[in-house]
């Protein structure tokens, strides 16, 4: 028997925005990392409540922009083996992070997000929506499904071949267009 495989990986199309924040946040880390390390040599010279809190601040925000810059080049990769479908988010095509994986034939419905099933499947109450996708404008498919009496929905943008592939391993009547 062949193995049904397909991995997508998704990038946003306009990347010049990520790019020009990335640049920045860089440049204010860089700052405020060098202005915490000044204020600290000034502590050791005259201690002062005003210093410590502007070198604790600084120091706060170059280590916020250090975690942050690093969500801003992100990528989603989608990998489908028989019926399995795993999903990990790239940052900086070096950091990976496993966010899930799913049997799809737990799933109770998927469809494209255009689809009016959507819509009425996302105003259910206490549905948990997960976006894993960065293009809005893509082809974006969403499963919905149910785990330890909650209704879940994923939002992902994968590609019509692995649809297709998906669409194979489903229960009748879980298609919604």
């Amino acid at each position: 028997m062949m193995d049904n495989f397909k991995e997508d990986i998704v990038v946003s199309r306009n990347q010049t925005l990520p790019s020009i924040l990335y640049v920045i946040c860089w440049i204010f880390l860089v700052i405020f990392g060098l202005y915490a390390l000044l204020m600290l040599q000034v502590l050791f010279v005259a201690f002062d409540v005003l210093t410590l809190l502007m070198t604790v601040l600084s120091a706060g925000a170059a280590l916020a922009l250090f975690f942050i810059k690093d969500n801003l080049k992100v990528e989603y990769e989608y990998t489908f083996t028989n019926g399995s479908l795993d999903f990990a988010k790239v940052m900086r095509g070096a950091k990976r992070k496993e966010l899930g994986s799913m049997n799809v034939a737990n799933v109770a419905a998927c469809g494209h997000v255009a689809h009016d099933s959507f819509r009425r499947f996302l105003s259910m109450p206490g549905v948990q929506k997960k976006n894993w996708f960065l293009n809005r404008d893509g082809n974006l498919f969403y499963f919905y499904y149910k785990k330890d009496d909650k209704n879940h929905m994923i939002i992902i943008e994968p590609s019509e071949e692995m649809v297709g592939m998906i669409r194979n391993y489903l229960a009748a009547g879980v298609y919604q267009g």
